[in-house]
């Protein structure tokens, strides 16, 4: 695509979710030595976009995700599934 090699889409029900989530992904990857170049929307937390270079990580409120439906944009690429925690 040229934009990114991977993006990882993921929800949170309500904006306190949305934003545990963020915090959590950034602090683990800062951890591990990995560094967000931009993240945005975290003022309306409904679709928090989180730019890592090669890979993008989107967070939305479940209504918004809905909505926009990404993964019908994407539908023909290989995707990767992970199991709820």
């Amino acid at each position: 695509m040229g934009i990114t090699d991977w993006f990882v889409v993921t929800g949170g029900s309500n904006p306190r979710q949305v934003r545990a989530i963020v915090e959590n992904i950034e602090a683990e990857l800062t951890r591990a030595g990995v560094k967000p170049l931009r993240i945005e929307g975290l003022d309306s937390l409904t679709w928090v976009l989180m730019d890592f270079g090669g890979f993008v990580v989107h967070v939305f409120h479940s209504e918004t995700r809905s909505y926009y439906n990404l993964e019908r944009l994407w539908s023909d690429v290989p995707r990767f599934q992970t199991q709820s925690a």
